[in-house]
């Protein structure tokens, strides 16, 4: 197995999650042995897997991540293993840790019962100063002799932190302090200067919550994460497994804490709808939730990064296919159907990027910018660092009626706001504390952002768009797939993970239009694979060997599409136990590319689709079956998404990425691009109604993983016309690369790819 150089042999992490017994299932809360996790090896990487050794992982129901099972199995045969877990730029200011949260207006919601620990807003520092403060602030920074953020570290030794963090409980009057994972636009993914749960926990993934008391420390989070949560955590912590039976989410073990509770958190960084359910159900209990004036994790963050001064940039019509005032005027033809309202208010950052048709580089692989949007009938205000405008940009936005206003000038205008008539639409997903500086009375709270609903429909030359960038994305993974076998099969090469990924990266560089990375390489070998979001690191890596199969999960993203591409491939010769897994992924992947379906049908319905061949051999994977994604923004969008109530629309975008994970062994996962579109049907019953998918993705699937005798004439005839596509597409472009030329024709050719079509 894969090793790591910062945990001891015997350190030990709390866990809770079930453990299946014969009669009935308990839950389990204790310290489970952690496997030894050594420097790394540079003449072995990966130990294979032991058919002797049991493997005890949780099998995850048909359902996506926030309601998988847990069952425990052993490893003799494919059929009966687990599924276990899952699958997935500039000068700068540093923004004051001690600076105080805004004024938050009291309103008569359900909310009102929260406790504001301070009412001021903006006050100088010697205001704010006072001295059993100061002196608290002494005892928590003496703690912090010398706290490292790197990023590097597998585990962070969290004592000094929690420590000091802890210090700041009393003047705070709080007994417990909740960390989310999300920034104040609570979006997925976070700028460095925001990796708040990080910083606290070491926990580096994407999706968690940190709850923290005087004497407990607890992280949740999925099943994305639960092995790489387990291993990132030191013994200070308790990880929650959240998805498997019995286990509580983050906001449930909150409102089961002890009567009379103050659970601190900082207002800018829950949702309205959280906090609002959240403070209900502690009041219910004699509990209160608080809102410390100052986030506590920032005022101990000491080397907390700075944040970025990248510029806006204009995002061009001839990629968006629309200018942001036909947005600004079908955004105010919708303000005009809520009866009373008057204006919206937008915070989330792709929302606000693709409105306005500007791009950033804030947060790292989504080109974003820290702002807020504010439109009504008359008026189209961007919040934003004005010292990131050019004049090229101020233009753009004069030119389509936007004026620009501070970025923290966004609390002031909102105060002011409460004078005027009009409600304000916004969705329940914004900062409770930016909801809270309107009164209750000027606010009309949606379940789903307009904006975002609007965004995810593609238009015909976004369309048109992907079809280009996924070409040009594919040609960068045939060259790169075929230096890869060339190097590990015929010249013997060692290539980490690490290695290839950037490998990689260099060949989409040479692409036209390319910007960046849409996230971070997923380029992971036999157990790394199993860890559905692993990513390597240049001193924490695995070589690539022959052994068992390899998975890379990368996409690019260029000014006319955002790629998102899986496929796994095997070096040597695959076993029947990995054939086995690989093909009912496969024919997953087949049964969503190749759906049929009428209008109003959503993700969750077709969900099962995807899981059926897994779950003839009771097998499953923990995360959902696919995503929405942006168009040249983030690579997680909503609101579609398969294991989602939501129904597909035409011109929605998705991905389609099953997969299979044996935990200490191999991951398996295969991911296309699609697009929703209206097909011809026979019966064509009830109209024109009736829709499928169009695929964008142009990566060979490799068939030499691929147990023929599993798949249907139909299947193979796919298999056979995907790979068929992608050689004809491919082809043109690539030949100028002999060694891309004959990999593509070996790997889309029938015979030679090691499979009869026919």
């Amino acid at each position: 197995m894969s090793t790591y150089a910062t945990a001891k042999s015997t350190e030990k992490v709390h866990v809770v999650e079930l453990q299946r017994s014969d009669s009935n299932n308990t839950r389990r809360s204790g310290s489970v042995e952690k496997e030894s996790e050594g420097a790394l090896s540079r003449r072995s990487t990966l130990r294979k897997p032991n058919p002797a050794r049991p493997v005890l992982t949780p099998q995850l129901s048909a359902t996506s991540i926030r309601s998988s099972g847990s069952a425990a199995s052993s490893s003799t045969s494919l059929a009966s293993k687990t599924s276990a877990l899952p699958t997935r730029p500039a000068v700068v200011s540093r923004s004051s840790a001690a600076a105080e949260l805004p004024t938050l207006s009291r309103s008569n919601s359900a909310a009102s019962k929260m406790t504001y620990a301070s009412k001021s807003s903006h006050l100088s520092a010697s205001t704010m100063k006072t001295t059993s403060t100061m002196q608290t602030m002494s005892t928590a920074h003496s703690t912090l002799s010398n706290i490292s953020t790197s990023s590097s570290q597998l585990r962070v030794d969290s004592t000094e932190r929690l420590t000091a963090l802890r210090a700041l409980f009393a003047e705070a009057k709080i007994g417990y302090y909740i960390v989310p994972s999300e920034d104040e636009h609570q979006s997925e993914y976070v700028a460095d200067s925001d990796k708040r749960r990080q910083f606290i926990s070491g926990f580096s993934g994407s999706a968690g919550v940190a709850v923290v008391g005087l004497t407990s420390a607890v992280l949740f989070t999925d099943s994305r994460y639960y092995i790489q949560a387990r291993r990132q955590l030191d013994s200070n912590w308790t990880l929650y497994k959240v998805g498997l039976p019995g286990v509580k989410r983050w906001d449930e073990y909150v409102t089961d804490l002890p009567a009379g509770s103050q659970v601190g958190v900082d207002p800018r960084l829950l949702s309205r709808a959280m906090a609002i359910s959240l403070s209900s159900q502690l009041t219910k209990k004699t509990s209160k939730l608080v809102f410390p004036r100052r986030n506590l994790v920032d005022t101990i963050w000491t080397d907390r990064p700075l944040r970025s001064k990248s510029p806006v940039v204009i995002h061009p019509v001839g990629f968006a296919g629309r200018n942001p005032r036909e947005k600004i005027a079908e955004l105010r033809s919708f303000i005009a159907t809520r009866p009373g309202c008057t204006a919206y208010l937008v915070s989330a950052l792709d929302e606000i990027a693709w409105l306005f048709n500007l791009r950033g580089a804030d947060v790292e692989y989504n080109p974003v910018f820290r702002s807020y949007g504010f439109v009504d009938m008359d008026r189209a205000i961007l919040f934003v660092d004005s010292s990131k405008l050019s004049d090229g940009t101020k233009a753009h936005l004069k030119i389509h009626g936007i004026t620009f206003e501070p970025y923290e000038g966004i609390w002031a205008f909102l105060r002011k706001e409460n004078a005027t008539s009009g409600k304000v639409l916004l969705s329940n997903k914004t900062a409770y504390a930016i909801t809270a500086t309107l009164f209750s009375t000027k606010l009309e709270v949606l379940i789903h952002s307009e904006i975002e609903r609007a965004k995810a429909i593609k238009n015909e030359v976004e369309i048109a768009g992907f079809r280009e960038a996924y070409l040009r994305d594919g040609v960068a993974m045939a060259r790169w797939l075929a230096w890869l076998e060339e190097a590990i099969v015929k010249k013997g090469r060692k290539i980490t993970e690490w290695e290839a990924g950037e490998k990689l990266t260099e060949y989409r560089q040479q692409n036209e239009n390319f910007m960046g990375l849409a996230y971070e390489n997923i380029s992971a070998y036999g157990p790394n694979a199993a860890l559905p979001h692993y990513a390597p690191q240049r001193n924490a890596t695995s070589f690539i060997g022959i052994d068992a199969p390899y998975l890379i999960d990368s996409g690019g993203n260029y000014r006319d599409g955002t790629c998102d591409t899986t496929r796994t491939y095997h070096f040597g010769t695959p076993t029947d136990e990995q054939m086995e897994a690989y093909t009912r992924v496969l024919q997953g992947h087949i049964a969503i590319d190749t759906a049929i379906f009428p209008e109003g049908t959503t993700g969750a319905q077709l969900d099962t689709l995807a899981r059926q061949a897994l779950w003839k051999d009771g097998l499953n994977y923990g995360h959902g079956t696919g995503h929405g994604y942006g168009q040249y923004l983030n690579v997680h969008e909503g609101p579609q998404g398969f294991g989602i109530g939501e129904p597909f629309r035409p011109g929605h975008v998705l991905t389609n990425e099953p997969g299979f994970y044996q935990e200490g062994h191999f991951g398996v996962r295969i991911e296309s691009a699609l697009v929703v579109r209206r097909v011809e049907t026979k019966g064509q019953f009830g109209g024109d109604i009736w829709l499928g998918f169009e695929r964008f993705t142009q990566v060979p699937i490799q068939t030499k993983m691929v147990k023929e005798e599993l798949l249907t004439k139909e299947e193979r005839a796919w298999l056979k016309d995907h790979n068929t596509r992608c050689r004809v597409s491919l082809a043109p472009l690539l030949e100028d690369d002999k060694r891309a030329m004959k990999w593509l024709k070996k790997e889309t050719h029938r015979n030679k790819a090691g499979i009869e079509w026919d």
